[in-house]
């Protein structure tokens, strides 16, 4: 009887000790999956915006090569969509000065470039190094200009350009809003902002950086734009073109 006893207390303890065990395991398994998903969230949905302006520079610099064929830019297109409106609204001016922040490999410049009635500049800024880099050499022109800076502050003075464009770049910054007036700050009284805003269903997900397609007109009015103009431009994008004002009201 006593090894009997012996036996079953010890066949107890172990299947207690099996149960705890397995319990813990169920939580390590459920909280290295939740962290997954929250790295797989903030890296794939996010591109890392909420963990600083300068990781998001980082994840750039690791796939600036590989950059135009994650987003699967057609050239021709954004000739068609960007390049010859931008030329149309801006053909008066001989001297045009442009601005695109968050430039990127230059998608603006390489689609203003060779338009033949575009005879204007292009500043583009990019905090990324290999982007800026690789931007550069497919954007090889005496009039487009490269700068390494941040969307905020901006190293231009107020009313500088003629039109500024940031596209697919606001929800990725620490404070959009704050983004968006730099960007009004610099562009000269009358001129355009082109700006993207994050519509497709991962947007509501970047928490705090993106606004719904019916309130992105208000915002941009709220912050003094007129003119606002809305279309639906890519799959998870809308393009909204607007005006600063001739005249401000302080």
């Amino acid at each position: 009887m006593g090894t009997l006893n012996f036996l079953l207390s010890a066949m107890s303890k172990a299947f207690v000790s099996s149960r705890i065990f397995n319990a813990n395991m169920t939580w390590i398994a459920i909280i290295i999956l939740t962290l997954g998903a929250l790295l797989f969230w903030e890296l794939r949905v996010c591109e890392g915006a909420h963990l600083g302006r300068g990781f998001v520079v980082w994840l750039y610099d690791l796939t600036a090569k590989r950059y135009d064929g994650i987003k699967g830019f057609d050239f021709d297109w954004e000739k068609r969509i960007l390049g010859e409106p931008i030329t149309d609204i801006l053909m008066s001016l001989a001297d045009a000065r442009i601005l695109d922040v968050g430039a990127g490999t230059g998608r603006l410049s390489r689609a203003l470039m060779p338009q033949l009635n575009f005879k204007g500049a292009v500043i583009s800024l990019e905090p990324s190094l290999e982007m800026l880099n690789l931007g550069r050499q497919l954007t090889n022109s005496d009039r487009s200009l490269w700068l390494s800076a941040y969307a905020v502050p901006l190293p231009f003075d107020e009313d500088t350009f003629d039109l500024v464009a940031s596209l697919e770049v606001l929800e990725f910054t620490p404070d959009p809003e704050a983004t968006l007036r730099e960007l009004i700050r610099v562009l000269m009284p009358g001129g355009w902002l082109i700006v993207s805003n994050r519509v497709g269903w991962e947007a509501k997900w970047i928490l705090g950086r993106s606004h719904p397609r019916d309130k992105f007109g208000a915002f941009l009015e709220r912050n003094g734009l007129q003119s606002v103009r809305l279309n639906p431009w890519q799959v998870d994008y809308d393009l909204a073109w607007a005006r600063k004002p001739l005249t401000t009201l302080h």
